[in-house]
């Protein structure tokens, strides 16, 4: 039988403790050899502190993550462990290879230091 992750929209990737302030690339998921990817939504939840302060995040492959979704403001959780924001595109998009990193880059991050749980959500063929 197929795995889950090729049958339905499924959480592929749960990454605890994601550096919110500092500007920096961290891969959230890689794309098993012979599949593609196709990513629906992130989920950023489980916050430490308040993301104040963090006006753009983009999501997506390559070394500057950017081809998913650019320029996410998420400076509105401020509420930490509670707030979550679910986060789709709403542009044309390219598939995932297999190989490729899916991550987030923080450019505009928090305030203060924190850091939160990302889900990744999509699913492979």
């Amino acid at each position: 039988m197929a795995d889950l992750k090729e049958l339905a929209l499924t959480i592929v990737a749960s990454v605890p403790s994601v550096d919110m302030k500092t500007a920096a690339k961290t891969i959230l998921y890689t794309v098993p050899t012979g599949k593609t990817f196709y990513p629906f939504a992130v989920i950023v939840r489980s916050t430490s502190a308040s993301l104040a302060g963090g006006t753009e995040y983009d999501f997506g492959t390559g070394a500057n993550a950017d081809t998913w979704v650019q320029n996410k403001d998420l400076s509105s959780m401020t509420t930490l462990s509670t707030d979550f924001f679910v986060i789709t595109a709403t542009t044309k998009l390219t598939n995932c290879a297999a190989g490729t990193e899916f991550g987030i880059k923080v450019i505009t991050g928090s305030t203060a230091a924190c850091t939160a749980t990302i889900d990744v959500i999509g699913y492979l063929v």
